[in-house]
């Protein structure tokens, strides 16, 4: 009998990469928009996410009539496949306006420039039918401490984020926190300074968050401490489930390939907090290896979501009764062992 369950997923068309990395040129043919979709379709999601130039390319050289006609059509291809945009977000680290930062850059006409961009994306998203905007504060941070102020810096995210829910008073805006890379130290490196951030805007309801795992884990954290933190503030708005071997670059490995105790706390933590019964999305941002054939190339993907779906069955069938009886009597070595067992089908 399938599982019941309330779960809808979704990834973006970087999800399926070519290979390239910082040592060595893609390994795997370019793809059109269209294929991606296709795929996405084929293979069941629900969504797809979008940085705003996946939705309207080369858009730092569009008007804003083009930008509304290309944003609309995307959104009449999208309704066609019944397929939900998710969120959107600005891409700020591409551009060589933002080499210092985006809104926090010492140049006054880069953090110009990071704030237009930034209403470009609102715009698409109200054309695609989205109200989630999502901001990885990708070159907010510093690596060299002289060069900015911390406190500074804080003040003007604040006021990014200010001017962009005046802007528009219909999006959220989800801040999805790293620690470090691209830049050598971030300014938003954990969900506790998203949400604290949050609270010095003008409208904090309509700021909060978004959790990736292997970010959480870049931090050294849990990432099911990271989901209970933010759910307890009702601000996890999204969520990019993946997973990482340690503290090094940002790998985006298919969810659970190292760490299968870490994924599964992840899923128990979502299942207790109801996550996805408001119409949240849970975002699988894996990467395929780069050693994989094209052949292969949803393999990542699709199995990610298969064990999510597996994990959540054992989040479900776990004895909770007993683990409860453990707890109160401090049994935690048998605690610790009752997991175990359960995930190793026992």
């Amino acid at each position: 009998m399938a599982l019941k369950h309330h779960y809808k997923f979704c990834f973006g068309p970087w999800n399926l990469s070519e290979g390239q990395d910082p040592y060595g040129p893609p390994v795997r043919p370019p793809q059109a928009f269209d294929w991606k979709l296709e795929q996405l379709k084929k293979h069941g999601f629900d969504a797809m996410m979008f940085h705003d130039d996946d939705a309207v390319p080369e858009l730092d050289t569009k008007t804003e009539p083009q930008i509304r006609k290309e944003a609309k059509a995307l959104k009449r291809r999208l309704d066609d496949a019944g397929i939900w945009p998710e969120i959107v977000a600005p891409r700020l680290w591409f551009s060589p306006m933002t080499i210092d930062g985006a809104y926090t850059s010492n140049d006054p006409k880069c953090r110009k420039y990071a704030i237009e961009r930034s209403f470009k994306c609102i715009d698409i998203a109200r054309h695609l039918g989205t109200d989630l905007i999502v901001l990885w504060l990708a070159r907010e941070g510093t690596y060299l401490r002289e060069a900015k102020s911390g406190r500074r810096s804080t003040e003007l995210l604040v006021e990014a984020l200010d001017r962009m829910l005046a802007y528009d008073k219909t999006v959220r805006f989800a801040i999805e926190p790293k620690p470090n890379e691209p830049m050598d130290h971030a300014y938003v490196p954990t969900i506790g300074h998203a949400l604290a951030l949050a609270q010095l805007t003008s409208q904090p309801r309509r700021v909060g968050c978004l959790i990736e795992s292997a970010h959480a884990i870049l931090a050294g954290l849990d990432p099911a401490d990271e989901i209970d933190f933010a759910c307890a503030f009702g601000k996890l708005w999204s969520i990019h489930l993946n997973d990482q071997n340690g503290l090094k670059f940002d790998q985006d490995k298919p969810f659970g390939s190292n760490n299968l105790r870490v994924a599964f706390n992840q899923v128990c933590a979502l299942e207790r907090n109801g996550y996805g019964k408001q119409g949240e999305y849970v975002a699988l941002d894996v990467h395929p290896f780069r050693t994989t054939r094209v052949e292969h190339w949803m393999a990542h993907l699709v199995n990610s979501r298969r064990t999510f779906l597996r994990l959540v069955e054992k989040a479900r069938a776990f004895d909770k009764a007993k683990a409860r009886q453990l707890v109160a009597n401090r049994d935690y070595q048998a605690l610790d062992q009752l997991v175990l067992e359960h995930l190793m089908g026992r």
